[in-house]
């Protein structure tokens, strides 16, 4: 294994793309994002293993089924309501409100659906319930700090929510 390769302690980048069931990208990265391999638990285990060895250059495939990835839709998360309910802004197909809890815990919820006076808002992740395809490119790797390795958080980048 080459002293540059992904293993545990070493602060990774890479660029990717995101590919739903049907080869799709939904979402995409061409800035790359950064993170400490082994420590930051942001990233999908199977996406950590994956990487595992691999060398700056190295592009990479990881399928993910729903479970890895993003599970199943919980009902618990949709809400349905009177149209008339809900704030103008938010009356349309795709709006995104965020709701908080007494907790503080915070939920977006999307509008997936109107009809007959009534509108719907999921929060679920927009691909619950989907098989995914992470089509990742390393970047660069480099031997993270002693500051990054204890907090699990690149000083000069981070990790965007959605890979986990």
């Amino acid at each position: 294994m080459s002293d540059n390769s992904v293993r545990d302690h070493m602060v990774v980048s890479f660029t990717y793309r995101i590919l739903d069931q049907d080869g799709a990208v939904v979402e995409q990265s061409d800035l790359p994002i950064h993170y400490v391999h082994g420590v930051d638990d942001r990233i999908f285990p199977k996406i950590m293993q994956t990487l595992e060895g691999h060398v700056a250059g190295d592009e990479i495939d990881v399928n993910l089924g729903v479970d890895e990835a993003f599970g199943n839709p919980d009902p618990a998360l949709t809400y349905t309501d009177d149209i008339d309910n809900v704030p103008p802004d938010y009356r349309h197909m795709g709006a995104e409100a965020m709701f908080e809890n007494s907790q503080g815990e915070t939920i977006t919820m999307r509008v997936i659906r109107i009809a007959d006076g009534k509108i719907t808002l999921d929060g679920n992740h927009p691909l619950a319930g989907q098989a995914i395809t992470f089509k990742i490119e390393i970047k660069d790797i480099r031997e993270a700090t002693k500051e990054e390795v204890g907090t699990g958080q690149v000083a000069d980048g981070s990790v965007p929510g959605l890979l986990h």
